[in-house]
């Protein structure tokens, strides 16, 4: 009842749907798949290092990046404190040459921790215990991380296959993970969105505003595309490093007070009106073009970044 009434008052103003490009139906699902596996990845690493604060501080201490493949190997190759003494130091030396860490500033250091690994280990029945979970959950990891490696492969074919893919890849920060993710959630269909605010609005970088009489409100927009969300704020966050216009700007937001997700989302919020011009006329990134009318659009950026260095100076 309610969809007729809807259909009769506004069904003059609703746009016929278009048929989705099937690479792109299957670019969206590999990529949110992808981001879901990532998201177990986390909790894996999450499990095993809580296995090994409980029985192998030496592995924690020895290692402080555990999302990297060598770190779940060393559980796998010594699974407890004493396993490791037992294999001795030329065992660790070809571990470490193996997996190309001999970098001077580590490799003296973590050969003492290796020959210092039981002390305040976990007693034999935890260290018993715990090993196998910590050996198992190194495996899943393992296995994971080749299985995501595949996705990132297919993902890849893909999108060289869209004739969108170069537009999308010459963003700054968006690189090979950012780049399919943006492709794959606003799609092609160019009569979709007629303005950027309609692309804002999707990706939630657009704020609703509520006003009633003299009381004014403006709210954060939770109704959106959670993934293009999402994928937004990475991408925005990443072309700080290397779009000195972006950095500028998020810079001046900063000096306003902004927060970081807001400052974040404000440039993502700018980024869109770039992307959308760039989508519809078909046209790659170009740098100097950008840079030039953030120059001339946006000067009161610099402005607040001028006084902002003066004022940390005083």
């Amino acid at each position: 009842m309610e969809l007729a009434d809807a259909l009769r008052l506004d069904g003059a103003q609703w746009k016929q749907l278009a048929p989705q490009d099937p690479r792109l139906k299957e670019l969206r699902l590999l990529y949110r798949d992808e981001v879901g596996l990532i998201r177990d990845r986390t909790a894996l690493i999450s499990q095993l290092r809580q296995a090994l604060y409980e029985y192998y501080p030496a592995a924690l201490e020895a290692f402080d990046d555990w999302t990297v493949p060598f770190a779940w190997a060393f559980v796998v190759a010594f699974p407890t404190p004493e396993a490791l003494l037992k294999a001795g130091k030329r065992k660790w030396e070809k571990f470490l040459h193996l997996h190309k860490l001999g970098r001077p500033e580590t490799y003296q250091r973590r050969l003492e921790i290796f020959a210092n690994a039981t002390l305040f280990a976990g007693s034999t029945p935890v260290a018993n215990a715990k090993s196998r979970l910590a050996v198992t959950r190194a495996k899943q990891l393992q296995l994971l991380e080749k299985q995501l490696g595949e996705y990132r492969t297919e993902i890849q074919r893909l999108l060289a296959q869209h004739p969108d893919a170069p537009l999308f890849e010459s963003l700054p920060g968006a690189g090979e993970k950012i780049a399919p993710r943006l492709l794959a959630e606003i799609g092609d269909d160019r009569a979709l969105f007629p303005d950027p605010q309609a692309l804002q609005c999707l990706a939630g970088t657009a704020p609703v505003s509520f006003q009633s009489g003299q009381i004014h409100r403006v709210y954060l927009r939770r109704q959106c595309n959670k993934f293009l969300r999402h994928t937004l704020h990475l991408w925005a966050n990443l072309s700080r490093d290397c779009c000195p216009w972006a950095a500028t700007y998020y810079t001046a937001l900063r000096a306003k007070g902004k927060s970081h997700a807001g400052a974040v989302r404000a440039l993502g919020q700018r980024w869109l009106k770039i992307v959308w011009k760039m989508w519809q006329t078909r046209a790659v990134y170009d740098a100097d073009l950008q840079g030039r009318n953030q120059l001339k659009h946006g000067s009161w950026v610099l402005q607040l970044v001028t006084k902002a260095n003066a004022a940390s100076k005083r």
